[in-house]
């Protein structure tokens, strides 16, 4: 890990050595990121399979933006109420989907977070319907490009060290134990569905973290954020860099980013060259590239064997 923070503290120098469009591209990314990451945590580590994510950094964008546009409160009040609005829309959907298993749990959620995308469509009063909120008033202590992503960069970084803090704690490993083999878990006394909800929860929640981010990076929000494409996009993105490993949808995201921004330059057929990667990777790394890494360093280590006894006793 100790290339991560390297990488991270890096970053905080970007805003003075690169161009303002190099710097709102790694904001694209780290926000992005943010929201694979937390979907990982319900499909890699959780073995939940979340099918609408995307709703709830919509919900957690909206939530922002209404209460910045519509009340009188302080742009940081609403700021703050968006991730947990999206944790108490993950209660509620994730209250009733809990019920059931896999493919079943994901189609219900889809629908009900479909209504979620039709709210913020068709209530024109209230979200302006497709043409979205722009204009959105932020703090003045974000109103330039380098402090609002120092900010990102900021909460961005708090939020790994808390998802990581969670997956190495016990009701981490009780997850990925729940992910292996719910039955069994069941049978010893663990409650599962107690434990997934528990997850969606803090999930939904890192998802209006990035949703509110959103609205720092770009001051607007539109209906899109909660439709089900994106969700797909962010699944896509977790499967790329490597659903079992912690940083892997980092990774996607800066991938499909990347090839969104720089590819879609030459072509708007971009997505088929996306195509052709995922292709590629589903047959040659179905592990996904950073879960491809960490096979061949567990291989090299098998490989090289334990030190033998012999020369233990020449090196005493």
């Amino acid at each position: 890990m100790l290339w991560a923070l390297g990488l991270w503290l890096a970053l905080f120098f970007a805003p003075l050595a690169a161009g303002r469009f190099t710097v709102y591209l790694l904001g694209v990314i780290l926000v992005t990121g943010l929201l694979a990451m937390s979907l990982n945590l319900l499909v890699g580590h959780g073995g939940a399979y979340q099918f609408h994510h995307g709703a709830f950094y919509g919900v957690g964008a909206y939530t922002a933006a209404l209460l910045i546009t519509k009340t009188s409160l302080p742009a940081w009040v609403g700021l703050a109420a968006g991730p947990l609005a999206a944790a108490f829309a993950g209660l509620m959907i994730g209250s009733l989907c809990i019920r059931l298993n896999k493919l079943y749990f994901g189609m219900i959620q889809i629908s009900l977070g479909s209504l979620l995308w039709i709210l913020a469509l068709r209530w024109y009063d209230l979200t302006n319907g497709d043409d979205g909120i722009h204009g959105i008033p932020l703090p003045e202590a974000l109103s330039g490009s380098g402090s609002a992503f120092t900010f990102l960069l900021a909460v961005v970084g708090v939020c790994l060290l808390a998802m990581h803090r969670i997956l190495e704690s016990p009701f981490g490993t009780t997850l990925r134990a729940i992910r292996d083999n719910p039955q069994r878990c069941a049978a010893v006394g663990i409650h599962v569905r107690r434990h997934q909800l528990t997850a969606i929860v803090i999930a939904t929640f890192f998802a209006g973290v990035a949703g509110v981010l959103f609205v720092v990076l770009e001051g607007s929000v539109f209906p899109d954020m909660l439709f089900w494409v994106l969700s797909l996009e962010i699944f896509i993105m977790c499967l790329l860099g490597g659903w079992f490993t912690f940083l892997g949808p980092m990774l996607g995201a800066a991938i499909i980013v990347l090839l969104r921004t720089v590819v879609g330059g030459f072509t708007e057929y971009w997505t088929l060259i996306l195509g052709v990667v995922l292709i590629l990777l589903i047959f040659f790394l179905p592990e996904g590239i950073m879960g491809a890494g960490h096979r061949l360093r567990l291989y090299r280590r098998r490989a090289a064997g334990p030190p033998s006894r012999g020369g233990d006793r020449a090196a005493g």
